[in-house]
């Protein structure tokens, strides 16, 4: 039975709590760091590292931002975890946790304070549970590593479904930072839908464990209870679209909000997550792949639109349905190899097979992509069905970020890539509104992304004297994918680069409603400070 009373759990003993309380009341600020650092070595054996040229290197992730962090943690347990937030909140010093780094929004960034990095947790070993369909995780193990321990450890009968593109460089952590999503289109692609368990450890050093299902806030809060002293929890409420959205934390416009989808996607505003259970579910045996080219945008929306009538909506079917558009085969390697003649973009998808064989299976789609009338060429079909041929086609997809950014270092510039969402029936409407003002404007650029969930990554390749512009422009996509019932953010998150599009998508009083959120289990917003709003 549910409850919105969470029940709260000491990682450390009372003595030690107070302690650390008392020494760090008396020693605020960052210009007390060695007094700080000395006394957690002595008491309770934890290192906090001052050294810069240590401390530079963990200060940072993907996303370029300028970055800045006066000290380093890496805790080994939830007991050293509870002991330097529990001292960061104390002493008033901002922490920025950090996993695998890998983001791209800079919800990693340190801005100054104390970064704690959980590169060295181990208390939380791997350990699938093939009955409840369940595996025990760790966070800062790799995406991909966990995929491929569960499919070892299940005989590939087992598969933990989201697959990000970054899968091989992205933490586990980091995934449910951002509520991370891949190739799977719909809400099963995204990591929300796969989250059973959570172990957190609040800004004050207690923790929080729970599953899914256990707390269910009421009348828009929770509440928090230790020792039998309780004080509430509000939760965001406004409204969402409803579509895939990983554009800041989770809401309920009814108040009600499973206490584990407050974590998913929060980039770490509320805690730092220890330890993770994830729902699991029967690998099929096997997998068809197809990738085909067409002569231009407008086919493949037409092949989108005649699709969906097919499937009756309901992409998550399929486990990819991946898009190439335009000038994306002008980064791509291989492109000889997977585009037909003068055709311009292309298709991936992925069938998971049931009951049908293989030959039937194809047939099918075979027939299906003739019937489409959107002109495909028999010719310009490729059946990915060795390795060889699919590992082509995976270097394919990954190196046209590395042939873009080639491009953009010889500019001298960076690239601006949108992660917008936008609802179906308003997508090809979209899309030709990007188009013409990047023609307009004589902005190199790609395209390509998610064609299942008519998420799309435009990656702009300024050249200096545009680049201002290109900025102005990104700025122009999002009110436009806004005003069209999306969102800015279907997979990378929020973080600190994407602040103002949090706010043209909701409005300052969703803001307002956030602080509130976060000022009850971080009143000082010491940890992540800057990620979605600036306090």
């Amino acid at each position: 039975m549910s409850t919105n009373i969470i029940q709260l759990t000491k990682v450390l003993n009372d003595l030690e709590y107070q302690e650390i309380d008392d020494f760090c009341n008396a020693h605020q600020g960052i210009e007390n760091l060695l007094e700080i650092a000395e006394f957690l070595q002595e008491k309770f054996s934890l290192t906090l590292v001052l050294d810069q040229e240590i401390v530079a290197g963990f200060a940072s992730d993907s996303s370029n931002l300028p970055a800045r962090a006066e000290a380093l943690c890496r805790p080994n347990s939830e007991h050293q975890t509870a002991i330097i937030l529990r001292a960061g909140r104390a002493a008033k010093i901002p922490m920025t946790l950090s996993g695998g780094r890998s983001n791209l929004t800079g919800s990693a960034t340190a801005e100054g304070g104390i970064v704690i990095s959980t590169a060295k947790l181990d208390e939380t070993e791997i350990v699938v549970d093939r009955e409840k369909l369940q595996v025990t995780s760790p966070v800062n193990i790799i995406l991909e590593e966990l995929r491929e321990k569960i499919l070892e450890d299940t005989r590939k009968a087992l598969y933990y479904p989201v697959d990000p593109t970054s899968r091989g460089d992205a933490w586990v952590g980091g995934t449910i930072a951002c509520n991370a999503s891949g190739f799977t289109p719909g809400e099963i692609g995204a990591t929300r839908d796969w989250v059973v368990g959570l172990d957190v450890i609040l800004p004050d050093g207690l923790k929080i464990k729970a599953v899914r299902g256990q707390y269910i806030s009421e009348n828009g809060e929770f509440i928090l209870e230790d020792k039998k002293q309780q004080r509430g929890w509000p939760v965001p409420t406004y409204p969402q679209p409803q579509i895939k959205n990983a554009s800041g934390p989770f809401s309920s416009p009814d108040g009600k909000i499973d206490l584990i989808d407050m974590f998913i996607g929060s980039e770490g505003l509320f805690g730092l997550v220890t330890g993770c259970i994830l729902k699991l579910a029967p690998r099929p045996k096997e997998y068809l792949d197809l990738f085909f080219s067409l002569l231009d945008e407008d086919r493949a929306i037409a092949f989108y639109q005649f699709l969906d009538q097919e499937l009756a909506g309901n992409f998550g079917t399929l486990s990819a349905f991946e898009y190439f558009g335009v000038n994306s085969q002008s980064y791509m390697d291989h492109r000889e190899r997977l585009f037909y003649g003068d055709n311009q973009v292309a298709i991936y998808l992925q069938i998971p097979m049931g009951e049908k064989s293989l030959d039937q299976e194809i047939e099918i789609w075979f027939n299906r992509l003739l019937a489409s009338n959107c002109d495909i060429d028999p010719e310009a079909v490729i059946l990915l069905d060795n390795e060889p041929k699919r590992r082509i086609f995976m270097e394919s997809r990954h190196s046209m970020p590395a042939n873009a950014l080639e491009v953009i270092q010889k500019h001298g510039t960076y690239t601006i890539m949108t992660d917008t969402v936008v609802p179906p029936e308003r997508f090809a409407e979209f899309l030709d509104y990007i188009h013409a003002l990047l023609k307009t404007e004589g902005i190199d650029y790609l395209s390509f992304g998610h064609f299942g969930d008519c998420h799309l990554h435009f990656t702009l390749l300024p050249e200096q004297e545009k680049l201002k512009r290109a900025a102005e422009l990104y700025d122009l996509f999002i009110v436009k994918a806004v005003e069209l019932g999306g969102v800015y953010s279907g997979e990378h998150g929020t973080g600190k680069r994407k602040r103002k599009d949090f706010i043209t998508l909701y409005n300052q009083a969703a803001i307002e409603q956030l602080k509130a959120c976060k000022a009850a289990v971080d009143p000082d917003f010491l940890i992540n400070r800057g990620n979605v709003f600036i306090p």
